[in-house]
């Protein structure tokens, strides 16, 4: 059986357990300089600064999903940026993935926002498949990142 609900802080040394994951999935685990502390302090502060979905599988956590709300001013309105989406390698290929992003589209609609992005590799080609199956589109916009400070 397969619940997606969101993270409580009890459940913090997973969540931070999962982002490292993703980080060494993708061969980034040094760019991940957050903390628990951290964490704690941004996901359930008044209001919180990003939320997490939990995937459990069998009573198990087998992946989540992060995401912050942003404002568009060409939509007039709030939307959802997903940070992260990651499933263990052993529960992939059990529709994890889906429902993770079905809740995101739920949680979304629930705060009265009708946009969702994030970003993919442009050469994850399992990835675009999958997103284009729950019939999103991709944007080819190119991302910067500019490091300040």
């Amino acid at each position: 059986m397969i619940i997606v609900r969101e993270a409580k802080l009890s459940d913090i040394d997973i969540v931070y357990d999962l982002i490292i994951a993703i980080a060494k999935h993708h061969n980034q685990e040094q760019y991940v300089t957050t903390s628990k502390d951290e964490l704690i302090s941004s996901a359930f502060a008044n209001p919180p600064s990003f939320g997490v979905l939990l995937a459990e599988f069998n009573g198990e956590v087998a992946g989540y999903c992060s995401y912050t709300w942003n404002y568009s001013i060409w939509l007039g309105s709030n939307y959802m940026n997903i940070d992260d989406v990651f499933v263990w390698e052993k529960f992939r290929g059990k529709q994890i993935g889906e429902l993770l992003m079905l809740k995101a589209k739920e949680v979304c609609l629930s705060h009265g926002a009708n946009r969702i992005k994030w970003e993919v590799e442009k050469n994850n080609n399992g990835a675009i498949k999958f997103y284009e199956r729950l019939g999103a589109n991709i944007d080819i916009k190119g991302v910067f990142r500019w490091d300040i400070a």
